[in-house]
């Protein structure tokens, strides 16, 4: 991957600019989880002033990766880092319906990153300004702070094997006690539907991708201190996803014993 050089990003006690951690949390009422044909409409009107083919690539990604089954796994009110974000459109989506307070996504790809600030430029102001994008490699400095949820989607597999677990280990440390850590890649099998989606790599952003079994990284998680709360597969036409929901818990197993009465 292209190394890019780092920025510094201004922390709060979440990691967000003050502008940002300052907006006060949306009301509970508009929250919510839309469906999938919702979320495909939301898709299709945010990046309605994004150039082509962006924009049509972006509006048809929701028919292809299960948003309907990540967004509910997102409390509300959370404050979110996604990584490998591309074109935004998770944060995108959730700033929408209103379930987030704020988000950051960061990306290697420039051009990616360009498209979500139109996108997020263009929300409702209560949405978009709560929206930060930045460019920079999964392999560079990362943004400083714990967030509510960290989310990697569909990012493990353009990463070369020998940096995947750092990059895992280093999404878990950004976790806040209490937090989530939402992992979703495509699954290694069934064969056929694991090469049909590295076809669609090698064209569409002319890549061999590098999958990783879903218990590999499942023990990663772990081993940065998280707990396996819920996992899931689903198979959208050829794609097949998975996906694993960490949580850190908000008091340590060590801590818990040390103040655990006698």
């Amino acid at each position: 991957m292209t190394m890019h050089p780092a920025t510094r990003f201004p922390v709060t006690v979440v990691g967000y600019p003050a502008d940002v951690a300052a907006l006060p949390a949306r009301d509970a009422t508009a929250m919510s989880s839309p469906s999938a044909t919702e979320i495909r409409r939301l898709a299709r009107e945010l990046y309605k002033p994004v150039r082509p083919p962006t924009r049509w690539f972006q509006a048809l990604r929701p028919r292809i990766c299960p948003f309907d089954e990540l967004i509910p796994r997102v409390p509300p009110g959370a404050t979110v880092l996604d990584v490998g974000c591309g074109a935004g459109v998770f944060l995108g989506l959730l700033a929408a319906v209103g379930r987030i307070d704020a988000g950051l996504g960061f990306d290697a790809s420039g051009g990616a990153i360009d498209a979500a600030r139109v996108m997020a430029a263009a929300l409702p102001p209560g949405q978009g300004k709560r929206l930060h994008f930045e460019h920079r490699d999964a392999s560079a400095p990362w943004p400083e702070g714990t967030f509510g949820v960290v989310s990697l989607i569909d990012v493990l597999h353009h990463i070369p094997p020998r940096v995947q677990a750092q990059v895992i280990v280093a999404a878990a440390a950004r976790v806040a006690p209490g937090g989530r850590l939402i992992y979703k890649d495509m699954a290694i099998r069934p064969r056929w539907s694991a090469w049909a989606n590295r076809l669609h790599d090698l064209v569409m952003a002319r890549e061999w991708i590098h999958y990783r079994p879903v218990s590999e990284v499942r023990q990663w998680g772990i081993a940065g201190g998280l707990e396996l709360e819920s996992e899931g597969r689903k198979r959208l036409y050829w794609y097949t996803h998975e996906w694993l929901i960490f949580k850190r818990p908000t008091v340590s197993s060590e801590n818990a014993a040390a103040t655990a009465p006698l």
